[in-house]
């Protein structure tokens, strides 16, 4: 089965790499790291890559949206390039699943989708959303390195989100498809103005990008006195940023990304693939 997830933007994990290290203000307060250490499974700096793993996705029966390595980074150096290709490959082979692979590491994300996959004839799946994580403004340039990515989907995660920024010509000139913003939850959260949230989403708007909010963070929900201590229930956020949009992906008329005939599907139903748009 699937490794079901309260990540509000994806329905699943998948995690074939484990461990991480820092790269940049936004890891302080890293969830994983928190998580490895609080289980006992060894230090987090330790980036380890799991075979045993990599048969899960084939293992699932329905269709998911995976968010793949929650608790590391794909791209991060210390994961062979053999072994990014075999994710790859087990993503490929996968169809029917939709996978989120979000890095702090745009860089070598892009210079994956141009060299090494096109070592070996081959192109970036079409079922594989590309993202990157921008806390800060001085981050911004990693969306100009995601959009060398050839993805149908590139998104960008600002969480946490740690102070006002300007999404730039790379949201505006359509190269990015999927703004998730949230505030920092967790011990010694840093606080998010939600004056920032504001001007995110009239950035998305005027440049129409599906745009979602995730949460408000700890800070937020405490100075509030709000109950969810990650501040993630939209019916106590002001109502004008209650929104939790998903892109949606042109394919052919008659079919989704799961392969199914569109005319078949349910859109009440909890398939959690979006409908997508008719070519």
């Amino acid at each position: 089965m699937a490794y079901k997830t309260h990540i509000e933007w994806t329905n699943a994990t998948w995690n074939p790499v484990t461990g991480c290290t820092k790269v940049s203000p936004g890891c302080d307060h890293c969830y994983a790291k928190r998580l490895t250490e609080r289980f006992g499974r060894g230090p987090f700096d330790r980036v380890a890559t799991h075979l045993e793993r990599l048969t899960e996705p084939s293992r699932w029966r329905r269709p998911q949206m995976v968010f793949t390595c929650s608790m590391s980074d794909l791209f991060h150096p210390n994961v062979p390039w053999a072994f990014t290709l075999a994710v790859f490959s087990v993503m490929e082979e996968t169809p029917q699943h939709t996978y989120q692979v979000l890095t702090k590491r745009p860089g070598r994300m892009a210079y994956f989708a141009s060299n090494v996959l096109k070592s070996q004839g081959r192109n970036w799946p079409s079922n594989v959303w590309a993202g990157t994580s921008v806390e800060a403004q001085r981050f911004v340039p990693r969306l100009d390195l995601l959009a060398r990515v050839p993805s149908v989907v590139r998104f960008a995660s600002l969480e946490p989100l740690l102070e006002p920024i300007e999404l730039g010509p790379s949201a505006r000139g359509g190269k990015i498809h999927w703004v998730i913003v949230g505030g920092e939850s967790g011990p010694g959260a840093r606080p998010m103005d939600i004056e920032w949230v504001y001007s995110l989403r009239h950035q998305c708007e005027e440049a129409k990008v599906p745009f979602f909010v995730k949460q408000l963070g700890t800070s937020w929900a405490a100075a509030n006195g709000i109950a969810d201590y990650k501040g993630g229930d939209p019916s106590n956020w002001p109502p004008i940023i209650r929104i939790r949009e998903f892109p949606r992906i042109a394919l052919p008329k008659t079919q989704c990304s799961t392969g199914a005939d569109v005319a078949q599907c349910d859109p009440s139903s909890d398939c959690p693939i979006p409908l997508p748009l008719t070519a």
